[in-house]
């Protein structure tokens, strides 16, 4: 299984996760945060037209992160596979995955959906926006963040659940145990 994507509620580890198990299977964590930077940084077409929705405060539309998706599937680093964090955070975005994918000769081998009781991440987030020093991320920011997540990420784990390619992992617990968890479902 190397074509796999990361999906869990905000405070789940997927970051943290994505990068320990893309380097356990020698295959590139691909976050969109990280392909909207690079294409901001490089200063693409594309990423000018995500920068000026980043600017204004607004989500980056499906149009442009399809766009980039693509782009950064083809690749070479993702021919062998990849680790998708962050990566379709909605339905309509799954069906462009799959087209992505098929145009390629490729399919998504796996989910991995990483749990975590809702107030437990809230707990988590807080004490993360307090270490980071990041005002913005209060309880009621971060409710309505894993309200999002429940209303817009969460239906396409059923998608992908009817195609029998989702394990549920633990996502509490020391970092290590999380990623050992992670590594016996991928195996």
């Amino acid at each position: 299984m190397n074509r796999l994507l990361i999906v869990g509620p905000p405070g789940a580890g997927k970051g943290t996760q994505a990068a320990r198990i893309s380097e356990e299977l020698s295959v590139p964590a691909i976050s969109t945060g990280d392909i909207f930077r690079a294409n901001i940084k490089e200063e693409t077409d594309l990423g000018r037209e995500a920068k000026q929705y980043m600017d204004a405060g607004n989500l980056v539309p499906d149009s442009v992160t399809n766009r980039m998706v693509r782009d950064r599937l083809g690749q070479e680093d993702a021919q062998q596979g990849f680790l998708l964090d962050g990566y379709p955070r909605n339905t309509a975005q799954v069906e462009e995955l799959d087209s992505i994918l098929e145009d390629l000769g490729q399919k998504i081998d796996g989910v991995l959906l990483l749990t975590a009781d809702t107030e437990e991440l809230v707990q988590r987030l807080l004490g993360r926006a307090e270490q980071q020093g990041r005002s913005d991320d209060t309880e009621e920011v971060i409710r309505h963040r894993l309200d999002v997540y429940a209303e817009e990420t969460e239906p396409i784990v059923g998608l992908y659940e009817a195609r029998g390619i989702v394990t549920r992992v633990d996502g509490l617990g020391s970092i290590d145990d999380v990623t050992d968890r992670l590594l016996a479902a991928v195996r």
